[in-house]
């Protein structure tokens, strides 16, 4: 058996590992990079870019249909839906040789492709090659997983990583699971000329602000897609045509579509690591990590999804910085979690970042200011015809900022301010005072902000005050 010896091994090419195994040789360090799948993991082949891309195709075909409201006017709009994957597939595989071996093995890291296993605490083994590390960090992501329904297994189902294979319209597509993935792809489908419905065993937008998570479930309904929440499906049949579905605690209700997305949670890749060899404690959520991302092996690291903690590619990225300061500079890095922006890319958009409002009276009590500002009253917005929704923004009663939430357009590149304003430890005072350009959608953020004054400014005292200095000329 070859043996190769080296600083730092990575296990797994997604987003997280590769900025490892990237910054890792860049910067001198002997690295091997394990991967089994696809290179780019499943950000860039299954989830993030497919997704977002065809969102993007879906978005204009709406545009089309509503182009009256400008003015203008279209021929009836005519969907190709192979050729709107073909568009899906064109933008992945553009950025498919960023993330490619050949680009990896040209920044000096050795590329193993098979799956990794360990066999000891310092040793892992890959198709006949053993790899001896001096740290390892464990990347392999997590995958969809399906409730357990009766019949679901035999019947068959696509998931995030085999709809955008489809290249068939869905007649009636059928979606378990009412987060963000599902109703992303129930709008995606629905305005490319679908019919959907979407079934949610609890609320839809589970982990979101209700108040915002509202507005969309009511853009999403207005566009036709059936958004069943707190339905039981009792279970799963696959017929001629497509599927059936038996809804409720008898199973009496009965629902049939052409096709079937699961799109109700993830687990975290762990099975056949062997991570018993090594040491390594771990629950179904993940690997077990500390704060500084180690595991119970110091010499074994985890990140993304299988460190069990938010399962975004930003934070896989997020915790590669993290593992590159420990791991190569052996400086104290721990991960830090008050500041990280989540955005569901569904129109409008839905962002967060910080505590919500109910976590944040949990925290702080009634003790806290609340500020509201809807996008109806941005003069950008207007000019846009995109005026549904609003920010609402927290913060202590001195103007410590706790967390902000957005339903609107580019409500994901909105949170970035507030992103910065917590990560930084800004006061309110620093969003309120700053020039904004007009007309743009982020005067919202400003004049959010700025209604934390309003009370003080605009009050009897001040107005007192106002007219005893004018006394003085």
């Amino acid at each position: 058996m070859t043996t190769i010896k080296t600083d730092i091994c990575v296990i797994g090419g997604g987003s997280g590992g590769l900025s490892v195994a990237a910054g890792a040789s860049q910067m001198g360090a002997k690295t091997v990079l394990v991967e089994g799948g696809k290179m780019g993991g499943d950000c860039l082949n299954y989830g993030c870019v497919p997704s977002k891309a065809l969102l993007a195709a879906a978005k204009k075909a709406s545009f089309l249909k509503d182009a009256s409201d400008f003015g203008l006017t279209s021929s009836p709009v005519s969907v190709d839906f192979a050729k709107v994957m073909d568009h899906v597939k064109g933008v992945i595989a553009g950025i498919a040789p960023h993330d490619s071996v050949e680009r990896f093995e040209s920044l000096g890291v050795t590329v193993l492709q098979g799956y990794a296993r360990f066999i000891s605490g310092r040793e892992i083994e890959v198709n006949g090659t053993k790899v001896a590390a001096r740290r390892f960090v464990i990347a392999t992501g997590s995958r969809a997983v399906a409730p357990p329904v009766p019949g679901l297994e035999d019947a068959g189902y696509l998931t995030n990583e085999t709809i955008f294979e489809n290249r068939i319209l869905p007649a009636h597509l059928l979606i378990i699971g009412g987060g963000p993935i599902g109703l992303e792809m129930a709008q995606a489908h629905a305005r490319l000329g679908a019919k959907v419905t979407v079934l949610e065993a609890f609320r839809a937008f589970g982990k979101d602000d209700p108040e915002l998570s509202a507005i969309v479930l009511e853009k999403l309904r207005a566009e036709g897609i059936d958004i069943r929440e707190n339905v039981k499906i009792a279970s799963v049949s696959k017929e001629e045509g497509g599927y059936r579905l038996s809804l409720g605690d008898d199973g009496t209700e009965q629902i049939t579509g052409s096709h079937l997305l699961v799109a109700a949670g993830r687990k975290a890749n762990v099975k056949n690591l062997n991570l018993e060899a090594a040491g390594v404690d771990y629950t179904a959520k993940g690997v077990t990590v500390d704060a500084g991302l180690k595991s119970s092996n110091r010499r074994i690291y985890a990140i993304g999804d299988v460190a069990g903690s938010y399962q975004f590619t930003h934070i896989a990225g997020y915790h590669a910085g993290i593992v590159i300061r420990s791991a190569l500079f052996r400086l104290p890095a721990k991960v830090n979690y008050a500041a990280v922006p989540w955005v569901t890319f569904t129109d409008p958009e839905l962002a967060h970042v910080g505590l919500s409002e109910r976590e944040a009276r949990e925290k702080e009590g009634d003790s806290l200011r609340v500020m509201r500002f809807s996008f109806d009253e941005n003069d950008r917005a207007r000019a846009m015809r995109e005026t549904t929704g609003f920010i609402k923004a927290i913060t202590t009663k001195s103007g410590k900022i706790l967390g902000a939430s957005i339903v609107g357009p580019e409500a994901g590149e909105l949170i970035h301010a507030w992103a910065l304003a917590i990560s930084g430890g800004l006061k309110i005072g620093s969003v309120a005072s700053y020039i904004a350009p007009y007309p743009t959608l982020g005067e919202v953020s400003k004049r959010a902000a700025g209604n934390f004054y309003t009370p003080s400014l605009f009050s009897s005292k001040t107005r007192r005050l106002v007219r005893f200095l004018s006394l003085f000329g």
